[in-house]
């Protein structure tokens, strides 16, 4: 599957990045936001970002029929109900995405 991934976190984007290649997926590391999907089915979201407008990038990435999976601290229960109320099809936390990966992916 072709994903995009926005994050502008440096450990977490090389470690999405390369989880996402070793389950067979093409991740396409993003800081902008897009005009087209690229063919993309899912897009993972960094809620938390301080470079990436998440309000503008999720409904944008919803237009284009991306499915949003957003993500932050299990503690930023701010964040998470932000990225339910912008649109984000799924939400996890930053361990749920790291040790759950696959299984959010399934749910595509």
């Amino acid at each position: 599957m072709r994903i995009l991934v926005f994050e502008d976190n440096l450990m977490w984007s090389s470690r999405l990045v390369h989880t996402l290649k070793a389950l067979g997926h093409e991740p396409l590391l993003r800081k902008q936001l897009p005009v087209e999907s690229e063919g993309a089915q899912a897009a993972i979201v960094n809620l938390g970002s301080a470079t990436i407008v998440a309000a503008e990038l999720i409904p944008k990435l919803k237009e284009l029929g991306v499915h949003v999976i957003g993500h932050a601290g299990h503690k930023e229960k701010e964040l998470m109900a932000f990225g339910k109320d912008a649109g984000c099809d799924t939400l996890a936390t930053n361990s749920e995405l790291t040790f759950k990966i696959e299984s959010l992916l399934s749910r595509i």
